[in-house]
């Protein structure tokens, strides 16, 4: 169930994309530059920037822009300094939220995802408060088709250090320690993975029965998607 649900993420995640192009190509972006910041321009030695270009890849960003990003991180000092902040909740229901924000104004990036957990039947909390729900993992999930030889990719996955491998029926998922995540996905590119980041996995799911708290959790996870600051939104509802 929890599989089927991670699926329907990923792919009501990849028609977003598909539609805002223009705003997942900005926070992108960002990342680009906070790990640029951190590790310096050259995707080889920077292994963080190097998975931020594959995550760029993956969602189809042209190269001039990723090129772009990185001339601009690396050489002028006047670029906005953004900072990392991981807030945590309860959405409809009692689900856990966590969400991941890249900001340069805090107080305005709080105040946009406290709006919108009060608007939709939720709260913001405090540190802490859902995060003992989660395991921070590598994830790659990969598209299943036929000239996938279940057995030795198993083997392979394995080999290249990924922890867990869970076959489902519409794609395999790859997990990983967040050390290991970038050699994985790098012994894993050849398969064009749907996706591939470090995450927050939920080591339990919460179901929501009733429609109207079904339809509060769908618009709070789009709104807080939906805010600039905003780079990954994580919970533990399960859904069909």
């Amino acid at each position: 169930m929890a599989g089927h649900s991670k699926w329907a993420n990923i792919k009501h995640k990849k028609e977003r994309t598909d539609a805002k192009k223009g705003k997942v190509f900005t926070k992108i972006g960002r990342e680009i530059a906070v790990a640029v910041k951190q590790g310096g321009a050259d995707p080889e030695s920077n292994t963080k920037l190097k998975d931020v270009i594959a995550k760029a890849k993956a969602a189809n960003m042209p190269n001039d822009n990723i090129s772009r990003c990185i001339k601009k991180a690396s050489g002028d000092v006047d670029t906005d300094n953004f900072d990392e902040i991981v807030y945590e909740g309860y959405g409809p229901e009692g689900t856990a939220f966590i969400v991941e924000a890249m900001t340069d104004n805090r107080n305005r990036t709080a105040a946009d995802v406290r709006h919108y957990f009060d608007k939709f039947g939720g709260n913001l909390g405090s540190n802490g408060c859902v995060s003992f729900m989660f395991n921070r993992k590598g994830v790659i999930v990969i598209e299943k088709n036929d000239s996938i030889d279940e057995d030795e990719f198993m083997l392979e996955a394995i080999e290249a250090g990924a922890e867990d491998v869970i076959v489902e029926e519409e794609y395999i998922e790859v997990l990983t320690q967040p050390n290991d995540f970038s050699n994985v996905r790098e012994s894993m590119e050849k398969y064009n993975p749907e996706s591939a980041a470090i995450e927050y996995v939920p080591t339990t799911y919460s179901k929501i029965s009733d429609e109207k708290y079904t339809a509060l959790m769908e618009k709070l996870i789009d709104h807080l998607e939906d805010l600039d600051d905003v780079q990954n939104v994580y919970h533990n509802w399960e859904h069909e």
